[in-house]
């Protein structure tokens, strides 16, 4: 498991901005100016890949890329990414249905699709094997880091919430064994695939729309101003999974994907059915306890994790409905888990 303490190489460039930051960290160039951040595609390959360049400093940094200077608090770079993060937020808080309130929020999370129209739907009931080959590959960006980023809202926490935080967390973490952290489950899940289970193997070919959501949760968590709607986001990653993990579960055994595979969705359609509820009553209660006047940013939060994991969903389906890749770099053939 070694490979996966080791930062993953630099992706290729999508555009002038992804490029510049690129290249500064290679030493090699000026980085962009940050008016030029607020002439990008928002939510486009070349603004998501740079942002994602600055946030994976904060995590594990990338192969090749040295200490000094020590980029992940380099001035010049932060006034970058600010830029970068300026022009993702404000878009959000433009383009992004908002419920008119927490409790409105919160209940949509508990209503399926029209139709049974999602992509745990999809793959639960039709979708094949290269399918959820692909679906494992975009996931992993965020798999191989999970909890990571909601760790972040830990310290800018107290009382309830801190203790219904760190209690969920905790089981993320494997609950004190590290062969059972989700993110080590995932890698076996993907080992089961035939996949490269390195962590940020999968960054080159990964879409644009999830380069937004794994940066949505950066952003929220790298900022305390943002701590209500990073809690938002905890919460409907909670609420949400235990259904969808069913799904992906049953689609995993119908496709013969592999035990490890079975077993991570096995594990956490009972693990965040608990955790609905200790998010639920003690992490939002307690917060809202303690700041009631966050309660729109925690509904924040939720309108656009779903707004982008709806945008993801609607890229995935149209291309596999219309039988293409769903990814940037098509994967190499179907390695059995026999093999």
């Amino acid at each position: 498991m070694n490979s996966h303490a080791r930062g993953p190489r630099l992706p290729s460039p999508r555009g002038p901005l992804s490029a510049a930051v690129a290249a500064r960290l290679r030493g090699t160039g000026p980085l962009p100016r940050p008016a030029e951040a607020g002439e990008a595609d928002p939510y486009g390959d070349d603004l998501q890949l740079a942002l994602y360049l600055c946030y994976e400093l904060h995590y594990r940094g990338f192969a090749g890329v040295g200490p000094e200077p020590e980029w992940e608090w380099d001035p010049d770079l932060l006034r970058v990414r600010a830029a970068l993060e300026r022009r993702f937020l404000s878009a959000l808080r433009v383009d992004t249905p908002g419920h008119d309130s927490l409790d409105d929020a919160l209940a949509a999370l508990l209503v399926e699709p029209v139709e049974g129209g999602g992509v745990t739907h999809f793959l639960c009931t039709e979708g094949e094997l290269w399918q959820l080959r692909e679906y494992a590959a975009q996931r992993s960006l965020y798999h191989l880091k999970e909890a990571d980023p909601h760790a972040w809202v830990l310290p800018r926490l107290w009382g309830r919430a801190k203790a219904g935080m760190a209690a969920v967390e905790f089981d993320e973490f494997g609950g004190g064994r590290a062969d059972r952290i989700h993110a080590r489950l995932f890698a076996a899940l993907m080992t089961d695939l035939g996949l490269d289970a390195s962590y940020g193997g999968y960054l080159d070919a990964a879409r644009a729309e999830m380069l937004a959501v794994v940066n949505l949760m950066s952003l929220f968590g790298l900022h305390r101003g943002l701590r209500g709607a990073l809690v938002g986001h905890f919460a409907d990653v909670e609420i949400t999974s235990s259904p969808g993990s069913r799904r992906l579960a049953e689609a995993m055994h119908r496709t013969g994907a592999g035990p490890a595979a079975e077993f991570f969705y096995d594990e956490h359609v009972e693990a965040d059915a608990v955790h609905e509820q200790v998010v639920r009553h003690e992490v939002i209660g307690g917060l809202l306890a303690e700041e009631p006047e966050l309660a729109a940013d925690v509904t924040f939060g939720i309108d656009t994790t779903e707004y982008l994991e709806d945008r993801l969903a609607r890229g995935l389906l149209a291309d596999w409905r219309a039988g293409r890749s769903s990814l940037r770099t098509p994967l190499t053939p179907e390695i059995s888990h026999t093999s």
